[in-house]
């Protein structure tokens, strides 16, 4: 492994290249899973640059460079804290990188050499809520405009941008004009490998250890404000009164203030509502789920992918999703929507998946086809491709 990594750094024309991975594996929920996927696929197709991978001691062991031109180093500065701010640009600094690669929009304010950043999605500007935060109102409005400055600072210094969907890339150039003259490329996300094909162990002992019946319909993803789950909660109510009352709603998302919040409000009289949280699940568990569920439900009110209906749609369950932002963009034809602010439609949509076996095994058949549409190579190229365009200057968006 030595002499290969010595014959590496010996050839000429290479980068030096920072990824922040911080986020990277199931810690970072979502932004986790892209980060993990993007330098897995960037080891496949990339052997002549050189990366440092930046990790913290939580998910230092869930990362191990599988080739010589990726090493990993220990970077230990909390999201959005003083220390990412003055002591994180020290750290790069002294690597001497020739780009660094920021995959959220927390770049420290003092970090002044290039750079690229992603984007996923602006959901703090178009859905700002105290609600959104375990910080008091004051606290997070002074939070929400560190927000602003430090994502505008980003966008301003930043050599290129790459954003995950059409949509958030209009979002993006909408409320920050002056980024048009800059390179944007989308990169779109992707089904994990990992979720094709898994066998589910003993799916009948997952549904007892649950506490399962059929039917139910499944939601998987963090509980912030925007994901609407209060509304989803409340519709699902009236969807049992109408009679499907022998129905489940099955929560996935590991426990944190904003599972609990949502958990004590729906539970709280203690009367059987048919809400099922889970907490976390391993990944098996995750797959039997998929695979157990009628089918799929997701009422975000803003995306900036919406990589969890995918991944449902890797395991053969049909969609019914919200019609906001990027949905359908990145579902097209292998969904149902409804509006997520009408109750009424919403109804519509479930009872109608509910009831409706050819429709089930159609939405399951153009799943699998649409699926097929992202993959994670793809963003690994064009991911590369500007790496190198924005210290050679050849890459058009």
């Amino acid at each position: 492994m030595q002499v290969n990594k010595r014959r590496f750094l010996n050839r000429k024309n290479h980068m030096k290249i920072g990824i922040d991975a911080r986020f990277y594996g199931s810690l970072g929920k979502g932004l986790g899973r892209y980060t993990s996927e993007l330098i897995a696929h960037l080891e496949q197709i990339d052997r002549r640059n050189e990366y440092i991978i930046f990790l913290r001691r939580d998910n230092w062991d869930q990362y191990e460079p599988r080739v010589p031109n990726f090493r990993k180093e220990l970077a230990e500065y909390p999201w959005y804290t003083w220390r990412e701010q003055l002591l994180y640009p020290r750290q790069l600094n002294r690597r001497q990188l020739d780009l660094m690669h920021f995959p959220h929009f927390n770049v420290p304010l003092l970090y002044r050499k290039p750079f690229v950043v992603t984007i996923h999605d602006l959901i703090l500007l178009q859905h700002p809520t105290p609600r959104a935060t375990t910080l008091g109102p004051l606290l997070y409005w002074f939070k929400y405009r560190m927000y602003r400055l430090v994502i505008k600072r980003a966008l301003q210094r930043t050599r290129g941008i790459l954003t995950v969907s059409k949509t958030s890339r209009e979002e993006i150039v909408r409320l920050f004009p002056f980024i048009e003259r800059k390179q944007i490329v989308v990169t779109y996300g992707a089904c994990a490998s990992k979720f094709r094909g898994i066998e589910a162990n003993d799916t009948q002992k997952n549904k007892t250890v649950l506490g399962l019946k059929d039917p139910f319909m499944l939601y998987v993803g963090n509980a912030y404000p925007h994901k609407n789950l209060e509304r989803l909660i409340q519709t699902f109510r009236i969807f049992r009164q109408l009679g499907h009352k022998n129905w489940q709603l099955v929560l996935v998302g590991a426990p944190d203030y904003f599972y609990h919040r949502l958990q004590k409000e729906t539970l709280g009289d203690g009367q059987d509502v048919g809400v099922i949280f889970t907490g976390h699940v391993k990944d098996e568990e995750l797959t039997a789920l998929y695979r157990q569920a009628q089918f799929y439900i997701f009422p975000s009110l803003c995306e900036g992918f919406g990589l969890p209906p995918l991944e449902a749609m890797c395991n053969g369950l049909p969609v019914v999703s919200s019609n906001r932002s990027c949905l359908p963009e990145v579902l097209g034809e292998a969904a149902i929507y409804f509006n997520p602010d009408d109750p009424d439609d919403m109804v519509r949509a479930m009872t109608q998946l509910a009831e409706n076996e050819t429709l089930q095994k159609t939405l399951i058949e153009n799943g699998y086809r649409q699926t097929q549409k992202f993959n994670w190579e793809t963003t690994a190229k064009k991911t590369l491709e500007l790496y190198e365009s924005c210290l050679h200057g050849q890459h058009r968006a």
